[in-house]
């Protein structure tokens, strides 16, 4: 489903700070929503989805990278659970479209204050995990 960026980080209880263009926010429930660009993602094994990128990638906007940061410190430190919004293009000059991920959760795995790696898991994928540890 196409979503408007507003209304892509409500679908989880956040409020981006612009209309226009958001890096991240903070649910209600604590959880943060992170937008993510469709091109940062990678499958490093199964039942995971990997999103790595960089703050220094982004020049053109230093309060949204400010915010991502401070955003990425708190759930990394917090242990935080996090949120997926997905932006993508069908042309390189299209317009955007957002989308949501309702299904995964996200955990930061690394964060150096520049490069950050966040995995998303379907959580049913890791209490099937847990369950077979336990036999």
């Amino acid at each position: 489903m196409n979503l408007s960026l507003i209304d892509a980080f409500r679908a989880f209880g956040a409020k981006p700070y612009s209309r226009l263009r958001c890096a991240s926010a903070m649910a209600q429930d604590g959880a943060m929503v992170l937008n993510c660009s469709y091109t940062y993602f990678g499958h490093p094994a199964r039942g995971v989805l990997r999103y790595e990128d960089r703050l220094s990638r982004e020049t053109a906007n230093p309060e949204d990278s400010r915010r991502l940061s401070e955003h990425l410190t708190l759930a990394r430190d917090g242990e935080l659970p996090i949120r997926m919004v997905v932006t993508s293009r069908t042309e390189e000059s299209g317009p955007r479209s957002f989308y949501v991920r309702p299904d995964l959760t996200g955990k930061v795995v690394k964060f150096d204050g520049d490069h950050f790696i966040i995995d998303f898991t379907r959580p049913e994928e890791i209490e099937a995990v847990t369950a077979v540890r336990r036999r």
